[in-house]
């Protein structure tokens, strides 16, 4: 398995750039590294200056670099298409007409799915040790990595695995008439199942794929990426990289002008960055007189953000961690559960119980987190928020301590 490397950031910040230039660059140093896009509004070819297709090419004059533009719409007519036709049979079988049917199949977020998943079979199946992603804007990209989840949720309560291993047992239920259609819904189910299971290994696999954020130096451009690292902690996905594009250059003592226009820029863009300190280290890359279009200008801009260290290792910046502390016996014990999370003064918070989970809500997004054996019972008796985590306070539930 390639390692994956996720590029995300505000649209415009120039995360196509910056993977590009990544991606040269590791071929570059004698890795063979693919860079793929899997954002709606394809550029990537216009920074390599070269035509892209939905198949890895190499690309001319870089040994080693290979290039795609994953196209979503293509993969649902050859991989969805089959499934949705199945559960169409189903479906119109229990009653459903025909029109609603149609719709019912119709599953908002099938197209970025499936670019992930055709993502993880490059990284699975190709000559290549990097797997560098171009992705969509941030707000898409954590749509797109929270969807594996999601869609294995839905498709457990539609389908549960007990009933689709069963052969024939729902053929009846459905009135399809025919067990050897259901036998091929509950096949088509299972493939998808397996691949969702393998796109959420993938993800939560810190060793294997890690995301790297990209973000110009301005106040808004800031605040979403604070909020982009909770998210993506939240979910249990690592950020190993955060890259500040565009600074402008300092003027010295020039005067004029130009140069009074260069200092009170930089030291804005100086200030935003000061304000970000404490989610560790930032790469810094200038603004460019012209844009680095080709593979020459992008080992240019790689130059500039990785040095001569590797551009595959990164220092985590966030990581999500649950550490369970306690004290005393029985039901005198108390019991804290420490969530790691990266947040701000300004987090809207919000905690749950679910039946053994924990339901956790940080600015709209929320997240079931499973509790581990010994909380789930006890009694959820507060919780505390700092800049670093949420603590949640436990008690043995009378009822259920033995």
């Amino acid at each position: 398995m390639s390692r994956v490397l996720l590029f995300t950031g505000k649209g415009g910040v120039g995360k196509t750039t910056l993977s590009a230039a990544t991606a040269a660059s590791l071929a570059a140093h004698g890795r063979k590294a693919l860079v793929v896009s899997t954002d709606p509004a394809h550029s990537l070819g216009d920074a390599l200056d070269v035509r892209l297709g939905a198949e890895p090419s190499e690309v001319d004059g870089a040994a080693g670099l290979f290039a795609c533009q994953i196209d979503p719409r293509g993969l649902v007519d050859e991989a969805w298409g089959d499934l949705r036709g199945h559960l169409r049979t189903v479906l119109a079988g229990a009653g459903v007409d025909e029109l609603d049917a149609e719709e019912l199949t119709v599953l908002p977020g099938v197209e970025e799915l499936l670019a992930l998943a055709e993502v993880r079979r490059l990284a699975a199946s190709g000559p290549w040790e990097v797997v560098v992603v171009d992705c969509g804007p941030t707000a898409e990209t954590l749509r797109l990595l929270s969807l594996p989840e999601a869609f294995a949720g839905y498709l457990e309560r539609l389908f549960p695995t007990h009933r689709r291993v069963v052969r024939g047992l729902l053929a009846g239920v459905a009135g399809t008439g025919s067990v050897e259609k259901w036998d091929a819904t509950a096949d088509a189910l299972s493939r998808l199942a397996e691949r969702l299971d393998a796109l959420r290994s993938m993800l939560a696999d810190s060793s294997s794929c890690s995301v790297r954020l990209v973000l110009t130096p301005e106040r808004v451009v800031a605040a979403e990426t604070r909020r982009t690292l909770t998210a993506l902690a939240l979910q249990g996905i690592r950020v190993d990289s955060v890259i500040a594009n565009r600074l402008v250059p300092s003027p010295g003592a020039a005067r004029g002008a130009a140069a009074s226009w260069l200092r009170t820029r930089r030291q804005e863009q100086d200030a935003v960055l000061a304000e970000l300190t404490g989610i560790g280290e930032i790469r810094t890359v200038d603004h460019r007189a012209s844009e680095p279009v080709g593979v020459p200008a992008l080992l240019e801009v790689a130059e500039q953000l990785y040095g001569d260290s590797d551009p595959l290792p990164g220092a985590a910046v966030s990581e999500s961690l649950l550490e369970v502390s306690g004290s005393g016996r029985g039901l005198d014990a108390r019991y804290s559960l420490r969530i790691a999370l990266p947040l701000s003064d300004d987090t809207e918070l919000d905690l749950a119980r679910v039946s053994d989970d924990l339901a956790l809500t940080v600015d709209g997004r929320r997240r079931l987190v499973a509790l581990p054996s010994l909380l789930r019972r006890c009694i959820v008796t507060g919780a505390e928020m700092d800049s670093g985590g949420v603590t949640v306070g436990f008690r043995p539930d009378p009822s259920l301590w033995r």
